[in-house]
């Protein structure tokens, strides 16, 4: 499982988005469950780790891997906007599921 970024990998086969939204005409399959609320996007880094975390406490990371598998396949490619190096909600994800799940996800190379 890896995390990357529409601009660079939305072309990806095996991609799957966890925002809110998507590119105009981006065609590719959506996992809503990890999505961020809109309002949360305007709170201060602390209070939006905060809402995102009791997010991430609601759900159960073996179904949602296998949520995404089913999606993607196991070389699944999490996606939302921000760059490699940006605060982004996809590195929060792939923290939970390496720590429950003991698996590494890591952020896509090229």
């Amino acid at each position: 499982m890896k995390t990357g970024y529409f601009s660079k990998h939305g072309p990806l086969p095996n991609a799957v988005a966890i925002s809110r939204s998507v590119p105009k005409g981006w065609p590719g399959k959506r996992y809503m469950k990890l999505a961020p609320q809109w309002d949360w996007l305007k709170l201060p880094e602390e209070q939006y780790l905060e809402k995102y975390g009791k997010l991430l406490d609601g759900l159960n990371a073996q179904e949602v891997y296998n949520d995404l598998v089913k999606l993607g396949g196991e070389d699944v490619t999490l996606l939302c906007w921000e760059g490699p190096t940006k605060f982004c909600h996809r590195h929060l994800v792939a923290e939970w599921l390496s720590k429950n799940l003991n698996i590494e996800v890591t952020e896509v190379e090229n």
